[in-house]
């Protein structure tokens, strides 16, 4: 049988796959250039296959080729499902329609007199001192007011008036608008209006109906009106996605990740729990093979392709409730994680008087000009530059036919034409490889800026962390992060190249409820928590099926609370005694903000229960040593590599050379089938007997 976990990036899509099927085996290891394989106890074995997100000549649709690949069919064949116990997915189609604004034309009904609620929001203002202000295009195309309202005791002021809502949504209906956003004042405690609306809705053929009340139940009409439009936008598109891809693997288990960490069942995933799809994966692969190796404290660093995503952990996965993506709020739990426009394929440009890196990407069509496809200078090239990438260690995959090795010659030809062009314009006399070099160090300085916002600016000592790389690039500048954060370890896994493929097949099954309650945490006010926490559970346990694949069950009730007259929301875990939630509140206040307010009480913002249910995931094997502990490992050739401003001789190592207790000492590059790891002067290697990479700065 046959597990796959798959991740389509920006750039490249990760598969990573787990089988005991012998012939398979036997077939691929003909193809040691394309696939990675790893012997597994109990008679398993790890596939791991990257392949370009777009290569239009090649196929349609990535994780499909990929399973393809590695059952070895070809295009025409049907996939034989049987042999086929699980695939899990992350996926960034939703994403991309939100940021291209390309998802379904949507119409917005909210209660009469709110027509321009969401347009208004909450008059943020980002640069406080622009003159012109943009406000982010709306998601919705029509708007229909619904004459109906309840007040904030639930008390009906004005009842729906059916028959214009019918006609208003037929009128729409008949424009071609097939998905609807119903957003009405209180209904997160009062949901009756809205449930007759969305019977309406119904019964006029709308494909896709999003209902605030559902999708978000909290207080607060603009985020629960927004977190509503995004879904009824996006859904339908995460539809037809999961579709095409359920309609390739027919009978398969299909399961998706969510943007908060856990899985769901394909026929569950919606839109507005997809945003953070793929990121999300890598954060629960790094966090989990971290804790294997030992690390509680972890900087997660996941360089792609076409941007760079980091995140804190501190012995749970940090969600956040509130955030704003492409311009679009919303108000669901998602993993708190930073996310900028820097990767291997952000386009370098001189502007004729400084260097910039990005935030434009060359995607993987065409991609950096190495990759043969015509295209502009990126990061990934000034890494070929600086002789830290070396065209015989990458797979022959580039180019129209998708045959032939990364173009070194184009690169230098590039790089030695920029240093003439800035030469002339600012008479700067630097040569190519300083020049590839200053990019470097901007892309650099960009992502240990990211970092610092998730953890020195929160109060966190970041060089009492680890720092997780990963990606198809993280390796290649992660002793340059760690310089400038002042890091002093670095956790590099075996699939670091693909571990956001990995991480979902390390994630739980995992269901969140929330619930508003807007009281002041009081004794009096347990056990109506306590209640409240249990239907909750309920609710999540409907949406969870018990099967033979998972392990155990668990659940986490946490509180938002707040100071009162305030909007600064923290998130504990739930216990029976008050006295020790405001401890725990005030110890995070004081960490987070610098200071507590003994006198105010606090007010419960909501309620939530995680039902995580455990799921098995693939072993990590053990790596004997069978050298002598005198007996180095064997150097592949000397290369030279660009650091601190000069050349320097560099001795290239591949991984699976390697045995534990072996120390490699930089500069040096070690090469692996799915990412290249740099180690600079001022580091050193260690390989540890789970074949973890762990860089330490050297005395």
């Amino acid at each position: 049988m046959l597990k796959f976990f798959a991740d389509r990036g920006g750039t490249f899509t990760d598969i990573v796959a787990v089988t005991n099927n012998q012939n398979i085996i036997d077939r691929l290891l003909k193809h040691p250039e394309r696939f990675l394989i790893v012997n597994l106890p109990n008679q398993q074995w790890i596939i791991v296959y990257k392949l370009l997100s777009e290569n239009p000549e090649q196929y349609q649709d990535a994780a499909i080729q990929g399973i393809r690949d590695i059952i070895g069919i070809s295009q025409d064949e049907a996939i034989p499902t049987e042999v086929i116990e699980v695939v899990k997915m992350g996926t960034t189609v939703a994403t991309n329609a939100l940021l291209e604004r390309k998802g379904d034309r949507v119409v917005l009904l909210i209660t009469k007199g709110f027509k321009d609620a969401l347009r208004i929001g909450y008059q943020n203002r980002p640069d406080i001192f622009a003159l012109h202000i943009v406000l982010p295009t709306m998601l919705y195309e029509e708007v229909i007011e619904v004459d109906e309202r309840y007040d904030a005791q639930g008390n009906e002021l004005t009842a729906v008036n059916l028959a214009q809502v019918k006609q208003d949504l037929q009128a729409v209906y008949n424009t071609g608008i097939r998905s609807c956003a119903i957003v009405l004042m209180h209904s997160d405690r009062y949901p009756n209006h809205e449930q007759q609306v969305y019977q309406i809705a119904q019964e006029i053929g709308f494909t896709q109906i999003s209902v605030s009340h559902q999708v978000s139940p909290l207080m607060k009409l603009v985020s629960r009106g927004d977190t509503t439009v995004v879904d009824a936008y996006l859904t339908p598109i995460l539809r037809r996605y999961v579709n095409q891809v359920a309609s390739q693997l027919p009978g398969v288990r299909l399961m998706f990740m969510k943007s908060d960490g856990g899985l769901v069942a394909a026929q569950q995933f919606q839109g507005k729990d997809s945003i953070l799809s793929g990121p999300a994966g890598g954060i629960v692969g790094a966090v989990q093979t971290s804790k294997r190796a030992g690390f509680e404290l972890v900087i997660t660093f996941d360089m792609g392709g076409t941007s760079t995503d980091v995140a804190h952990f501190k012995g749970e996965y940090e969600r956040q409730l509130e955030s704003e993506i492409a311009g679009a709020r919303m108000r669901v739990p998602v993993l708190a994680i930073n996310t900028i426009a820097a990767g291997g394929g952000s386009i370098l440009f001189f502007d004729g008087s400084s260097y910039r890196v990005g935030p434009e990407s060359a995607g993987s069509n065409p991609g950096p000009a190495c990759y043969r496809r015509g295209g502009p200078l990126a990061v990934t090239d000034a890494n070929v530059m600086l002789g830290k990438i070396h065209p015989q260690y990458f797979p022959a995959v580039f180019g129209i036919e998708g045959n032939l090795p990364l173009d070194k010659e184009i690169v230098t030809a590039k790089f030695t034409q920029l240093a003439q062009d800035i030469k002339t314009a600012t008479s700067n006399n630097r040569t190519p490889e300083q020049v590839a070099a200053g990019f470097i160090a901007i892309a650099v300085e960009n992502m240990a800026n990211a970092i610092k916002k998730i953890s020195l600016q929160r109060g966190y000592d970041v060089t009492q962390y680890v720092l997780c790389c990963f990606g198809g690039a993280g390796a290649q500048v992660a002793c340059l992060i760690a310089d400038t954060l002042g890091m002093e370890q670095i956790f590099l896994h075996p699939y670091a190249g693909v571990l956001s493929a990995y991480g979902m097949g390390l994630a739980d099954i995992r269901a969140i409820r929330e619930k508003g309650v807007e009281q002041p945490l009081t004794s009096a006010l347990i056990p109506q928590l306590q209640n409240l926490i249990a239907n909750l559970a309920n609710q999540a346990a409907s949406e969870i099926s018990n099967d033979e694949n998972t392990q155990q069950q668990e659940i986490v009730a946490k509180l938002n609370l707040k100071y009162e007259g305030t909007n600064s929301i923290l998130t504990i875990d739930f216990e029976p005694d008050v006295t020790a939630m405001r401890a725990s509140f005030e110890a995070e206040h004081k960490s987070r903000y610098g200071f507590i307010q003994l006198e105010k009480q606090l007010i419960v913002e909501s309620a939530s229960v995680e039902l995580i249910e455990k799921m098995d995931t693939p072993e990590e094997p053990l790596v004997t040593r069978t050298r002598s502990l005198d007996e180095k490992p064997h150097v592949v050739e000397q290369v030279r590599m660009f650091a601190n401003e000069q050349w320097h001789n560099t001795p290239v190592y591949r991984r699976e050379d390697l045995q534990p207790e072996d120390v490699i000492h930089g500069p040096a590059i070690i090469v692996e089938k799915i990412s290249t790891i740099v180690v600079e002067p001022s580091w050193e290697a260690k390989l540890t007997e789970r074949n973890h990479l762990i860089l330490n700065r050297k005395d």
